[in-house]
């Protein structure tokens, strides 16, 4: 591939150009289409989403008005002109229906110090959150100079701006610092402004294309906002890190030497290589989420899945092309004492990797127990790891005012949490056994002392539907409302409802929905585990032909990802140093996180694992005793992966900084793996392991003899005098190998 792109320069060049332009055009002619509630959540949520969705009927976007005195009660007349007040400039935006007064809902706190306003913004979900605007608005208006009264707005609509308006803001924050932050990372490395914009601009074009794809498909493939994020980051972080391993490996060619031509070929045989082995490892990896069976991980998956194959694609065509027409002037731009100290870098390797890896080298086992008890020291939190559907509270910054208002409403009106919800789909609403059994059920609801009233039924004649809301002992997320959410299930609708002919009745609501995600996830994690590991393993297998590189990969990433785990557990569910990060511990870690953070970390941290061991193995291949190899293969590389793991350090610590609680601890997770794995695992772990197995790391059993042997270099290209390595020839007779010797 880096031949052709190489002959056919334009052709490549202006080929990916009209890709890029043509994907981009076509995804945002077609529009994005995205999950819906019945594809969203698993179970008899999903069950209960579409009996809704094929009736037409919405749920209300209900909002609440806090009107609160410390000082008046709402037997007060001034308070009295407060409630009314309200609700004439809410009933003046013209956006709202079934606007009720506190004085005739009763909804007046036990102090009396505090009313609630209600009413629905008109429209579905979507219209809504854009209509409740306009309420929001008029609220701020009456509160505005009033200090004698607090005067707030919360409710579904005004959630969902604030999710959506939050997702655009954080989304657009990442674009205009990761971006910056990895050019600023890659003039470090390179001292050239040309090669330092190559990997930014092909991850960029990569993202692009990628994002038209994914549109494009998403009409029977669905696709979600969280989607577009993972696409952003994945798609930045190994689109930069391959175009670096490729380019940084072709200026490494050049300075020992090489012709342009022959640097570009060892390039593409040997990082080329890499990038393409390490490319479908991430794909395999991400393909394993469509085993959870959920809609928003599945769209996920195909998002990272796309957003990797492209920039595997750019890599590999564009980039050889673009280098064969710059030749040495990819170094144009040069700053001057960076230029100088990469190019001493690329001969001499890192002073500071030299002197890790030396001690390292010489105590092998030392620096391996030392470095697996760092690793499981870090991860020994993850024993006491909670997982949970956040909160509305929990998933939002500390102090953002409808957090606020929310609380104080929860303070003034204590109670239960929203109730269940039992959707009835039958061929008669009207029937009398139907009548019948929702008596039943109400009276068997309230006989089981788990639930309690008031029931409410709202019947929709025209298409046989009604709902049923039944109000939960416990929490909403205790063991409690969890008890009395499988009584209500498996005990009471089955002995009701579902005893007449043709009825559907699942049970849906905030409580459902959280157990049947939670249920989910713990029924796909054994099958994604496990097929994400085997099929790492097999690639592993395959790419090496070793039986030894393979286990060494998967037992090593699998402390990495434990490290990952340890700390989000530490820092997000523990509350430990997670003030640093503008957040505070909210005792859980988002369900599906660890999950995701599992899938995605085992792809990614095979980036470094096949970048350097290819290195390792081509010296042993040349002839270089295993020790030696190891030596030679961790400086050669201790540049590019230094570089390469500080970028998606950058750019998943950018992730951390947003306001959304989800994306903190995605990305507080990925940058401490990739950290961890780029540090302790490839400078400390990996060497000093390899050390300890000798000749046994390339063991391969007779009976996979049959594997395709890979080349993995250049047979040509020789470790350089500066790796501190001299060659001798071998003595016995008829080898063409060298005897290295430190």
């Amino acid at each position: 591939m880096g031949a052709w792109s190489a002959r056919h320069r334009k052709a490549a060049v202006f080929g990916w150009l009209l890709f890029v332009v043509l994907a981009a055009f076509l995804g945002g002619a077609s529009g994005s289409h995205q999950i819906t509630d019945s594809e969203s959540m698993p179970g008899q949520v999903a069950q209960a989403a579409r009996i809704l969705d094929q009736a037409g009927i919405k749920s209300p976007q209900g909002e609440t008005v806090l009107v609160q005195s410390a000082a008046r009660t709402a037997d007060d007349p001034v308070f009295r002109a407060k409630v009314d007040q309200v609700i004439a400039a809410v009933d003046g935006t013209g956006k709202t229906t079934d606007l009720r007064s506190p004085y005739d809902t009763k909804a007046i706190s036990a102090d009396r110090h505090s009313a609630l306003v209600q009413f629905t913004v008109i429209g579905d979900q979507d219209q809504a959150a854009t209509d409740v605007a306009a309420p929001l608005n008029a609220v701020a208006g009456v509160q505005q100079g009033d200090h004698a009264f607090t005067v707030a707005e919360f409710g579904q609509a005004s959630a969902t701006k604030l999710s959506q308006d939050q997702f655009k803001n954080d989304f657009s924050s990442a674009e205009w610092t990761a971006v910056p932050l990895a050019l600023g990372i890659l003039l470090i490395a390179f001292g050239a402004v040309v090669a330092a914009v190559l990997p930014v601009g092909l991850a960029l074009t990569a993202f692009i294309a990628a994002g038209g794809l994914v549109a494009l498909s998403s009409s029977f493939l669905h696709t979600s906002n969280d989607a577009s994020s993972v696409m952003l980051l994945v798609g930045l972080a190994v689109g930069v890190d391959y175009c670096l391993f490729y380019l940084r490996r072709e200026r490494e060619e050049r300075a020992a030497g090489h012709s342009a031509e022959e640097a570009l070929k060892i390039a593409a045989g040997t990082s080329g290589r890499a990038v393409l082995v390490s490319g479908i490892t991430v794909v395999v990896a991400m393909a394993g989420m469509f085993l959870t069976g959920i809609a928003d991980f599945q769209a996920m998956s195909y998002a990272t899945i796309v957003v990797v194959i492209t920039a595997v694609l750019g890599s590999l065509t564009v980039l050889p092309a673009l280098l064969s027409m710059l030749g040495d002037r990819v170094d144009k731009g040069r700053v001057p004492f960076l230029h100088k100290l990469k190019a001493k870098d690329l001969n001499s390797g890192s002073r500071i990797w030299n002197a890790v890896l030396t001690p390292v080298l010489r105590f092998p086992l030392a620096a391996a127990v030392l470095a697996a008890g760092l690793l499981l020291a870090l991860a020994a939190p993850l024993v006491t790891m909670h997982t949970a559907n956040l909160t509305f509270e929990q998933s939002q910054p500390k102090g953002t005012p409808l957090v606020v208002t929310s609380q104080r409403i929860e303070a003034a009106f204590p109670g239960s949490p929203a109730p269940a919800e039992v959707v009835v789909k039958a061929a008669d609403i009207s029937s009398p056994a139907i009548k019948q059994a929702i008596t039943d059920l109400q009276n068997q609801a309230l006989a089981s002392g788990r639930m309690h009233g008031p029931f409410e039924v709202t019947v929709h004649r025209a298409q046989n539907v009604a709902t049923i809301a039944v109000p939960l002992n416990g929490s909403g997320n205790d063991a409690t409302s969890t008890a009395a959410l499988d009584t209500l299930r498996n005990q009471i609708v089955p002995n009701t409802l579902l005893k007449v002919p043709g009825t559907q009745a699942p049970v849906t609501g905030d409580t459902a929905a959280s157990h049947d995600f939670n249920q989910q996830m713990t029924d796909s994690m054994l099958p994604v585990f496990g097929f994400v590991v085997l099929f790492a393993f097999v690639l592993m297998l395959a790419s090496f032909r070793s039986l030894g590189i393979a286990v060494t990969a998967v037992l090593l990433n699998l402390l990495s990802v434990g490290a990952a785990y340890g700390v989000l557990t530490l820092v997000f569910q523990h509350g430990v140093g997670a003030s640093l990060l503008g957040t505070a511990g909210v005792g859980a870690v988002e369900s599906w996180v660890p999950l995701f953070l599992f899938v995605i970390l085992f792809g990614l941290s095979m980036d470094y694992h096949v970048f350097v061991v290819s290195r390792i193995k081509e010296a042993h291949d040349r002839g270089l005793g295993t020790r030696a190899a190891v030596a030679h293969g961790i400086r050669s590389t201790a540049g590019v992966v230094s570089s390469a793991a500080i970028i998606m350090v950058a750019v998943f610590a950018v992730f951390g900084t947003l306001s959304m609680e989800s994306m903190k601890q995605m990305g507080v997770g990925l940058a401490v793996a990739v950290l961890v794995d780029a540090t302790l695992i490839r400078g400390v772990l990996l060497p000093s392991v390899m050390t300890l197995l000798g000749e046994r790391n390339w063991y391969l059993p007779s009976w996979l003899a049959w594997l395709p042997n890979l080349s993995h270099g250049e047979p040509a290209a020789a470790p350089t005098a500066g790796d501190g390595y001299s060659e001798q020839p071998a003595r016995h007779e008829g080898s063409r190998h060298r005897r290295v010797t430190v």
